[in-house]
């Protein structure tokens, strides 16, 4: 628990990722029919809207399922003619005439490079410092929240709760193993997590970001031993109160400390790729910055990770904002390279490697490139090589994982295989009839409990693994304040005027398009399926975020980066013909930041310091007062705790997408329920439990109605609803099938008798 205390529109200054840079163009897309290697020593078109000689005058790439077509050629100057007047040859041309010529396109081409070249670095400038600005905000968050610079070790580790404490006690092992393999092994053949039974736990849990931190700390205190550099500080922390006072260490050198502050640096990291994404995405340095305010001014709605570090999507959620970021210049560029298909195969490696629902992420990004596709935004071809890069990376996931059947078994799995032969609707039935068939086949349940979420979303279905998603507020729907709060700050209406022009635009081309007109009009129509997509990619978020309000984590920095588009002169040129585009963009900041700033304001009156005296009394009595081999079941998070700090064998955990687990925690939690002490005992036995940890607040807690759990319990076992529930019978006296060792004003340890 915490206990409350104390110029005119600019083009973009950057270049394509991984190839040749463009010529200038008007708007932020790629110029129609320019080469790929043409540079940008071409002039600007004009506003007639002429296109360059040959074969260079065709449509840009993306213009639907059929491949480029050629323009019909316009009259112009021919191209020799253009070179000799750009040297100044004239008609019959003269030495002196090429020298003074040459000389001026060396100047004028040299002083060029060196203005785009300060332009790109300007850029990486501004989003390094929107990095480290908010690096420093998370960390001065969660320090004034937690005061976890002055935390002994245990409260350091209490202080990462629930699921949390579960994937930091891996990096724990590693770190105080004799050495990194031998902690990598004890990882792999887990009897710790889910006693009786040994477990891959690298194959199960996601590990891979605790694998990567654990060896940097060794490797970083191994150089520093070696070097005679200090790593952290230790003193004594009077706690005062009759508490006894404990040691506290500061610095990287200590594990917790090295671990979020690498957490907090990924971030960090994450906030300038959302400035350079919102400076591509619009064309404007002003985008960039439009994105990073309007996620510093929502920031509670953007992310957690100033509250809960060591969460997946702490690892994960920067390398979807890089993979998007790709994927943005992909759709935008005609012509693909290698370079840059491979890299957004490695960065959907790195999302999808650290957290188990990034396949539904990814879901929705496929159907999202096939709406793309099937109106004619982008051709065949594009999307199969995007389709690669994607298959590519499963399939390294899957080795990875140590063959993870849930991903071959996936809804993404699935919509892969199907996209090739199946268009329109059928692409739908046939993802969800092949996923269904591939669980059938390899006899794979572990997220058969996301089909019933949606289920009970939908058509109310309730069952016990159900109601303990959507009894927990992360999980319930959208809550009704979170549109308001958008509203205030003024990122949702500036959002839905972008995303109306670009469903006003994109059906005005659709219409177009069937309209079959003459293709050398194609120019005057908004072809841009890189905004189209981000369009339907924002409608695929909206819907996960009011399906689960947990999910608005990818809503509202994606609302963020629509916003800068806001300075695209592709969607606002003729505004910005009647305004500054500088003039708009500021007002509009100007009337963010009212609310933006109180928001702030209330994050950083946020001070707090931890403290959990009742589990720290717990987990001093275990480690003092039971065998290293003692067993041990009871709430979830409470379980993550007792096996990262008294390093306890424990029955079940906070991981709960493995069908076989729930079943475990099912049993577990049949503690809370109406069925007869005997039979619980019967089937804890079973598990190998010795003690049960008890929790009286489990009985009588209640989110809304029908989520206590023995509310719950009813749903699930109706013949004995109507019973007194057993965790109240416990309570006032356990025998003669359990026997109190352990008890304070929140836990009481009951063990299991053996007769």
């Amino acid at each position: 628990m915490v206990v409350q205390t104390r110029g005119r529109h600019k083009e973009s200054p950057l270049k394509p990722l991984g190839a040749q840079p463009p010529p200038p163009r008007a708007t932020g897309a790629p110029q129609p029919g320019a080469s790929p290697r043409s540079g940008r020593g071409l002039p600007l078109k004009q506003p007639g809207r002429q296109l360059s000689c040959g074969a260079g005058a065709m449509r840009k790439g993306g213009t639907g399922r059929k491949g480029a077509k050629s323009e019909p050629q316009k009259p112009c100057r021919p191209l020799a003619q253009r070179v000799r007047e750009l040297l100044g040859l004239g008609r019959e041309g003269s030495l002196r005439g090429w020298r003074h010529g040459l000389q001026a396109l060396i100047e004028e081409k040299g002083a060029f490079i060196v203005r785009a070249d300060s332009k790109i670095w300007f850029t990486f400038i501004l989003a390094a410092f929107a990095g480290v600005l908010h690096w420093y905000h998370i960390t001065t968050l969660f320090e004034n929240d937690r005061h976890f610079s002055h935390l002994s070790t245990l409260e350091r580790e209490m202080a990462f709760r629930t699921e949390m404490g579960l994937y930091y006690s891996y990096f724990k092992t590693i770190v105080e193993a004799p050495s990194f393999w031998n902690g990598m092994w004890m990882i792999m053949n887990d009897k710790l997590t889910e006693y009786p039974l040994m477990i891959n736990t690298l194959k199960r849990f996601n590990l891979y970001p605790e694998v990567v931190l654990a060896s940097w700390y060794r490797i970083y205190t191994g150089v520093m031993d070696f070097i005679g550099l200090q790593t952290k500080t230790c003193w004594t922390v009077n706690r005062g109160e009759g508490l006894s006072p404990v040691e506290s260490c500061e610095g990287l050198g200590d594990p917790a400390s090295f671990y979020v502050a690498v957490i907090f640096l990924l971030n960090g990291v994450m906030m300038s790729l959302f400035f350079i994404y919102g400076t591509y995405l619009s064309g404007s340095r002003l985008g960039g910055l439009v994105t990073v305010l309007c996620y510093f001014f929502n920031h509670g709605e953007c992310t957690r990770v100033m509250w809960t570090p060591p969460l997946r999507e702490s690892f994960s959620y920067p390398f979807l904002v890089l993979q998007m970021l790709l994927l943005t210049y992909i759709l935008r560029t005609p012509n693909i390279n290698r370079g840059s298909l491979i890299a957004l195969c490695v960065s959907n490696v790195f999302f999808m490697l650290p957290w188990q629902f990034a396949q539904f992420v990814l879901l929705t990004q496929i159907a999202s490139l096939f709406a793309v596709y099937v109106v004619g935004y982008i051709d065949s071809l594009k999307l199969q090589k995007i389709l690669y890069a994607h298959m590519a990376s499963l399939a390294l996931c899957f080795i990875l994982m140590f063959g993870n059947s849930m991903l071959l078994t996936s809804y993404y799995a699935a919509s892969l295989a199907v996209i090739w032969a199946i268009e329109g609707f059928a692409w739908l039935f046939g993802t969800i009839t092949l996923k269904y068939l591939t669980s059938l086949i390899f006899g794979v349940a572990d997220d058969a409990h996301i089909s019933n979420l949606l289920k009970s979303k939908f058509i109310g279905y309730k069952d016990f693994d159900t109601l303990m998603y959507t009894c927990a507020a992360e999980f319930d729907f959208m809550e009704k304040e979170t549109p308001i709060r958008y509203t205030k700050t003024l990122l949702l209406p500036v959002v839905l005027v972008v995303f109306g022009i670009i469903t006003r635009k994109a059906i005005k081309y659709i219409v177009w398009v069937l309209s079959q007109k003459d293709l050398c009009e194609r120019e005057d129509h908004f072809n841009h399926g890189e905004l189209v997509y981000h369009a339907l990619q924002l409608l695929a978020y909206t819907v996960l975020g009011i399906l689960i309000m947990r999910l608005k984590l990818f809503l509202t920095p994606h609302l963020c980066v629509m916003a800068s588009l806001v300075c695209s002169k592709q969607l606002f040129g003729w505004l910005f013909g009647k305004i500054q585009p500088k003039t708009l963009v500021f007002a509009i900041l100007a009337i963010m930041a009212i609310e933006g700033s109180a928001n702030l304001q209330n994050q950083w009156n946020i001070m707090g310091e931890f403290s959990n005296l009742p589990q720290e009394e717990l987990l001093e009595w275990i480690k003092s007062s039971t065998r290293q081999d003692a067993v041990f079941a009871g709430a979830m998070p409470t379980m993550a705790s007792v096996k990262l700090s008294a390093l306890r064998p424990i029955v079940n955990h906070p991981h709960y997408e493995d069908a076989g687990l729930r079943a475990r925690t099912k049993i577990v939690y049949s503690m809370y329920s109406r069925k007869p002490a005997k039979e619980v005992k019967k089937e804890l036995l079973k598990l190998g439990v010795n003690y049960y940890i008890l929790e009286e607040s489990w009985c009588i807690r209640r989110t809304k109605p029908g989520c206590s759990m023995p509310e719950i319990w009813d749903v699930e076992d109706p013949a004995n609803a109507g019973k007194i529930p057993l965790c109240n019978l416990m309570s006032k006296d356990p025998r003669p099938y359990f026997n109190t060792v352990f008890q304070n004003s929140v836990y009481r340890i009951l063990k299991v008798t053996r007769e």
